[in-house]
């Protein structure tokens, strides 16, 4: 049982995914030019929740693909998992960076930390343009990333990928 609680999605709702970094967005912003770091708190739980169990824990997540996504015209784009869930761990490790610097006190460089955040999450969020997945395609390439935790991410933005997604148009 505790497999599937913490088990991550496959395929991804790239809809669902662009709504929680508009979320993001919001938050981090909101964390910044408010001057509410005590945000920082649920963005690093979102990240961390979402890390281990897709939009299971994460209300952020819960609120993407239940409400939001759904109420979309495009309400469903299905990507693969693996480069998701490690743009959720970048987004995790930057997020707990920005926490432990505000618990320690030092506030502007958790709001650089978070203003860093959310440019990656903007391109997300705006364009589609998975920062984290095109690292996860790079260490694919390089090796770094064997082809079996993602066989269908091998060639994900290729040629191979494009017919692909033609025929599955």
């Amino acid at each position: 049982m505790a497999d599937r609680l913490l088990a991550f999605p496959n395929p991804v709702n790239d809809v669902a995914a662009r709504t929680v970094a508009a979320g993001v967005v919001v938050m981090a912003v909101a964390a910044i030019v408010l001057g509410q770091p005590w945000l920082t708190v649920p963005l690093a739980y979102g990240f961390v929740a979402r890390v281990l169990s897709g939009p299971r824990f994460s209300p952020l997540g819960l609120l993407a693909t239940r409400v939001v996504a759904p109420a979309l015209p495009e309400r469903t784009k299905l990507v693969p998992g693996p480069p998701k869930r490690f743009a959720q761990g970048i987004g995790a490790v930057f997020t707990l960076a920005a926490l432990l610097l505000w618990l320690s006190g030092l506030t502007a460089g958790a709001d650089v930390v978070l203003g860093i955040l959310v440019v990656p999450a903007t391109l997300e969020a705006a364009f589609g343009f998975c920062v984290g997945c095109k690292m996860f395609a790079g260490l694919m390439r390089l090796g770094v990333i064997p082809e079996r935790v993602c066989a269908e991410c091998a060639d994900l933005w290729g040629p191979a990928a494009e017919v692909r997604r033609s025929a599955a148009a």
